[in-house]
């Protein structure tokens, strides 16, 4: 089917794009650099190894120094584990199998440490994740044949050939807890044969609404639910309500935020805690019992050390197939009891669960996830829930070919126009106040989303305004390039005089324990550094604590705060707004206050783009418009 090659082509382009980004960053830098930009852990120190399964040797590492970097060895990736003194020889790759804190544990393909390892100066590194591609290849190329089926709906339903059914014989739904727009979002997730779809602009509960409607599925039929989403932190989140809501969750994979209550829906604590697993501890501790005795005989010795050797590791070995064989039997076990199954698009093809199909599959954040990577889970359902909103952040795209094509276009977007029989919008917002969810409403959703009694008016303090736009025209405040991204050090000055200002008011009238929270952000990273240096030098911003975050809007996706700060940064005599013209992001970055929003700009560059002039045009409307001159 054209649908599925197209799709293939794309990822094509994307895999080559992503590979070519990956290899500029390893191969020609030094290892301070790759540490630098989040891809190796070095120096580390291995402070305990094991075998596992398939006679893999398992080696728990830790980070000694530089452990603020952010990095990217998550979960699932594939690594090398290399020693510095000779790091094109000395090397055996692994799959990176839990990451937490300074702490991971690499399953490499080998059943000993090589002596190597024994000098110290050893890391490891994140390996391009070929693996990734290759599940979402496997799964279009599976599509694509199942799509030549006629007998299956749901495949046809996504590729626009058929339309999704609902059956009307359900009881009405008492949730007293939902809104309407949200009980209507459940009802049609119930009556659904093959497809529903929440639309969820911000802050109208669409977690809590998947939550009930994940519940009533299970009442329904009492059958497992897979429940996915493009990130880990989303999928901590959904696992953390379902298992509050009673359900019996199991996390697939490593969750993000090591919190106790998710590491207990983990297999592997799951496992540790079954009863089953007693006989296998003790025999995994002899088999690494034999297999440390047979390190004592090293290489060099005579023939009888070398059989002596061998029968010791063959011993190890056949324990560790009786291991194997409890431990998948206790994984069988664990799974029987589990309702609901969470993990991210393509950690649902974990070896552990990747056989299992399900009658109903959840897709949370769909407006977030690459097509390809959706359809590893959907070939596993009869029945689909995608939840999300396509006016929001888009999935990222290393290609801009592959995007231009028609990578960005989520299949929750395609599905929406298809199938707007199958949608329901929540239209009800607890976050913000109306006037700052007023431009987004009326620009993104039809003026459709109103907001909640309990938040419509709500302030920092009586009479204080919620919604501020400085205008920087005029100002002379012109933008720098710094390498590849923007700056305007002036405009970071003014933002942070008037948060100041603010802070210091806030002060008078709230007990330090209950300050609002503050997040300053921008969508260009260099501002962001300029930004957070600033606040750093400030004794008055140190003193209000910990209370203010600055960073890029996509880190904010999904977050709230009382009090945001946005810098739009460009200025230019050519009105040139680069990716600012990118409104998605803009509706993210404005909807995340819940009492005030301050936007510090320069209308005349801004005003090039008509999103822009009509949000200056509805500012003053709400008199919220104020020229930078009166704070200069």
């Amino acid at each position: 089917m054209d649908y599925f090659k197209n799709l293939l082509d794309l990822l094509k382009v994307e895999r080559e794009e992503d590979r070519n980004q990956y290899r500029k960053l390893t191969e020609s830098t030094s290892i301070a650099d790759r540490r630098a930009n989040g891809l190796t852990w070095y120096p580390i120190a291995i402070r305990g190894s094991e075998l596992g399964r398939g006679d893999y040797l398992t080696v728990e590492v830790e980070r000694t120094t530089h452990q603020d970097i952010q990095h990217q060895l998550r979960f699932g990736i594939p690594a090398v584990l290399f020693s510095n003194h000779d790091p094109k020889n000395d090397r055996v790759e692994g799959t990176v199998t839990h990451q937490s804190g300074n702490r991971l544990k690499i399953t490499l393909r080998t059943d000993e440490l090589p002596d190597w390892s024994r000098d110290g100066k050893l890391g490891v590194e994140a390996l391009f994740d070929d693996n990734s591609y290759d599940e979402m290849e496997e799964a279009l190329k599976a599509a694509n044949t199942l799509s030549e089926k006629p007998d299956n709906r749901l495949i046809g339903i996504l590729t626009g050939e058929k339309s999704p059914t609902f059956h009307t014989e359900t009881p009405p739904l008492l949730v007293p807890t939902l809104n309407p727009s949200q009980v209507s979002a459940v009802e049609k997730i119930i009556t659904a044969n093959e497809l529903a779809i929440v639309h969820g602009p911000p802050g109208t509960g669409k977690t809590t609404t998947l939550i009930q409607a994940i519940k009533a599925l299970h009442k329904q039929d009492n059958k497992k639910i897979l429940v996915v989403a493009p990130s880990n932190t989303a999928v901590d989140l959904l696992s953390e309500k379902l298992n509050d809501e009673g359900l019996n969750v199991l996390r697939v994979g490593n969750p993000a935020r090591v919190s106790e209550r998710l590491m207990a829906l983990t297999l592997e604590h799951k496992m540790s805690e079954h009863s089953a697993m007693k006989e296998a501890k003790k025999l995994k501790k002899q088999a690494n019992e034999f297999r440390n005795m047979a390190h004592k005989y090293k290489r060099n010795f005579g023939k009888a050390e070398r059989e002596q050797r061998k029968a010791l590791f063959d011993e190890a070995h056949r324990i560790m197939k009786d291991v194997a064989n409890t431990e998948q039997y206790v994984i069988d076990d664990i799974i029987a009891k589990t309702q609901v199954i969470t993990a991210t698009l393509v950690g649902s093809n974990h070896h552990t669960v990747r056989a299992l199909t399900y009658h109903t599959v959840v897709i949370d954040e769909a407006g977030q996830a690459l097509e390809p990577a959706c359809w590893i889970p959907i070939l596993k359902a009869q029945k689909l829930i995608l939840a999300g909103d396509h006016c929001q952040l888009p999935p990222t795209i290393k290609s801009s070919e592959a995007a231009r094509n028609g990578l960005n276009t989520t299949l929750f977007e395609k599905c929406v126009a298809l199938h707007p029989e199958a949608v329901t919008l929540l239209d009800e917002q607890y976050r913000m106040h109306e006037h700052i969810m007023g431009y987004s409403s009326q620009v993104f959703y039809q003026n459709k989303v109103k907001a909640h009694a309990s938040v419509a008016r709500h302030s920092l303090f009586d009479g204080d305004t919620s919604l501020v736009f400085v205008d920087t025209a005029g100002c002379g405040f012109d933008e720098k390039l710094d390498g590849t991204s923007s700056t305007n050090p002036e405009e970071a000055s003014l933002l942070i005089r008037h948060l100041t200002q603010l802070t210091t008011d806030v002060r008078s009238r709230y007990a330090k324990a209950d300050l609002p929270t503050i997040a300053v952000i921008s969508p260009y990273k260099q501002q962001i550094a300029i930004l957070k240096e600033q606040v750093a030098q400030s004794a008055d911003l140190q003193e209000y604590g910990d209370k203010i975050s600055v960073n890029t809007i996509d880190s904010f996706q999904g977050q709230e705060r009382d009090i945001v700060y946005i810098s739009m940064t460009r200025s230019n005599a050519e009105g040139d707004i680069g990716f600012l013209s990118d409104i998605r992001r803009m509706n993210v970055a404005m909807t995340r206050a819940r009492k005030k929003l301050i936007i510090v700009g320069d209308s005349a560059t801004l005003a090039n783009l008509a999103f822009y002039a009509d949000f200056i045009t509805y500012s003053e409307q709400l008199n919220a418009y104020q020229s930078a001159w009166e704070w200069m």
